[in-house]
């Protein structure tokens, strides 16, 4: 078996191995989330030469919130160093430049899913599915660790497909423990949602809006959260022990306290507070 421990540091984003490709591949439009429009392609105005974002420490301050909840489960690093083997994008040919945008997103897609995968091998529920699991993350990396051309013509989809119905399988699996009634919220608009308090232990939420609902207090514990929107939801004092599929970007979307209880996949986002 893998080694989960080490797959899970090589699936966070690390800036130092990257030449800032989600601050060039990626557009962005001028929202709240963004202070200014960016096409695809081209560099941020906040990239420095040395691919280090210039006000990093200050982006919800200046207007980049969205810079704050990306994360390339470390996409990045892979593309810049292995993909194309450390050649940076600056100065580079055209189409290597072109290649090296188109394929950052694929791969970053593959990471998700492997770091979902991965995270479904360490539930002991989800055990009679292990070995498919184990299968289905030695293909996903292979893939991941195609060449630029193969990565360019990779059908995504159809392998999200695949990956998807085990990860079904394995939140059934998972949840089935749960004492009660589990309630089945997937895909459901909850969208600012009085849910203070509810009682939300071992939930269905795959792909559910909960932008803006009020989670203050409710119990998650044991949720499926893959896909959930989370953005400004109320997570204060909220328990999410033993939630699963729940990723440090949708976290810190949200808000939430000191008192928030949560998986140890993830850690506290540094702008909640005790009062939320």
């Amino acid at each position: 078996m893998r080694d989960h421990t080490a797959d899970q540091a090589e699936l966070r984003g690390d800036c130092e191995r990257c030449f800032g490709l989600c601050c060039v591949a990626l557009p962005f439009a001028r929202s709240r989330d963004f202070a200014v429009d960016k096409d695809a392609g081209k560099p941020c105005t906040n990239l420095q030469d040395d691919h280090r974002c210039g006000i990093h420490a200050r982006l919800r301050e200046t207007g980049f919130t969205g810079c704050t909840v990306y994360d390339c489960f470390g996409a990045g690093q892979r593309v810049s160093q292995v993909t194309f083997g450390g050649r940076d994008w600056r100065g580079g040919p055209p189409e290597r430049t072109r290649r090296m945008f188109d394929v950052f997103p694929v791969v970053r897609q593959l990471h998700e899913l492997l770091r979902y995968l991965t995270e479904a091998l360490t539930l002991p529920a989800a055990r009679p599915v292990h070995a498919d699991l184990r299968g289905l993350l030695a293909d996903t990396e292979r893939l991941a660790e195609g060449t630029p051309e193969e990565l360019a013509t990779l059908d995504v989809a159809a392998h999200r497909q695949r990956v998807n119905v085990l990860l079904l399988r394995t939140s059934e699996l998972a949840r089935a423990g749960t004492r009660g009634k589990k309630k089945n919220r997937r895909g459901a608009d909850l969208m600012g949602a009085r849910l203070k308090g509810a009682d939300l232990h071992g939930a269905d939420l795959r792909g559910a809006c909960l932008i803006a609902a009020d989670l203050t207090g409710a119990d998650l514990r044991g949720a499926d959260l893959i896909g959930a929107d989370l953005r400004d939801a109320d997570l204060t004092d909220a328990d999410l022990t033993g939630a699963f599929f729940l990723t440090q970007p949708q976290l810190t979307a949200a808000r939430g306290s000191t008192g928030t209880r949560l998986p140890g996949s993830v850690t506290h986002p540094v702008h909640w507070t005790a009062g939320g």
